[in-house]
């Protein structure tokens, strides 16, 4: 493990896996720990030197009692004058529309790959309301983890009820209830994109890197929607399907791909 220092005096820490190839810098979803991207950076780090790390709030990472969706970027910044840039950058779900918001205001990208960014775009399924982060945020200052978690996965992720039961009782809820004060981040760097209405059209408009997006052939159709919107948005966009994943992706079906894409080869190949 290593660390560095963002422009607010955070300390981010994170993990270099393989010496040689490019830095791909992983970036994680809600919740997510470094230690979820653990076997894909595993598998990756025989053609990459990938750095898997913890944003602000999580893991080995320290916080700041103000969120700004710039202070995250300048996390990723601080990663990428650590290792020498331009890096490739590999985003998943909440973590693709920050690697992406993060290449659009200029940090040291070559390449972008996104998988799932979980925009609602349509009315396939219910949009975000308008008071999802003040509720959640509401729930944590009363000191009920529990309360904002089970807010985020029955309105942010549309989970029915009795999966939510049956995760009660597994070890991943104490995770996640760890990692609970950091929903409010999410939902505010998505804020604006969940609301069952088209991407707007200028907001990545400066993102002139290639960038690969992905979705789960056997995934949740609002996720595949707004893969193939996104994708639209440009040449220099390209729309690959992982067939029978879903938003939980394995590894051993992301990393081939993810290699083909970064060097440059086809991706079915």
């Amino acid at each position: 493990m290593f660390t560095v220092v963002s422009s607010d005096g955070t300390t981010i820490a994170a993990e270099r896996h393989g010496t040689t190839g490019p830095v791909l810098i992983l970036v994680g979803g809600t919740l997510m720990t470094r230690a979820r991207h653990a076997p894909l950076a595993a598998l990756l780090a025989t053609e990459f030197s990938v750095v898997n790390y913890d944003r602000r709030g999580r893991g080995d990472s320290g916080d700041h009692p103000v969120y700004e969706v710039q202070r995250e970027i300048d996390d990723l910044d601080a990663l990428i004058e650590s290792v020498g840039g331009p890096v490739l950058l590999f985003g998943m779900s909440s973590g693709a529309v920050l690697a992406l918001e993060a290449v659009a205001r200029g940090s040291s990208v070559s390449a972008l790959a996104l998988y799932e960014p979980p925009f609602v775009v349509d009315g396939t399924r219910p949009p975000l309301p308008a008071d999802y982060v003040d509720r959640v945020e509401a729930a944590l200052a009363r000191g009920s983890a529990t309360e904002a978690l089970t807010h985020f996965l029955t309105t942010g992720l549309a989970m029915p009820d009795e999966d939510i039961a049956r995760m009660r009782n597994t070890p991943v809820w104490a995770a996640w209830e760890a990692a609970a004060p950091t929903l409010p981040y999410d939902g505010r760097l998505m804020a604006g994109t969940m609301s069952g209405r088209p991407l707007p059209t200028d907001r990545w408009s400066s993102v002139s890197v290639p960038v690969l997006v992905g979705h789960g052939g056997a995934g949740d159709a609002y996720m595949a929607h707004a893969a193939k919107e996104l994708a639209s948005h440009g040449d220099n966009y390209t729309l690959h399907t992982f067939p029978g994943q879903t938003h939980a992706v394995d590894p051993q079906a992301l990393a081939p791909v993810l290699t083909a894409f970064f060097t440059s080869r086809p991706l079915d190949a």
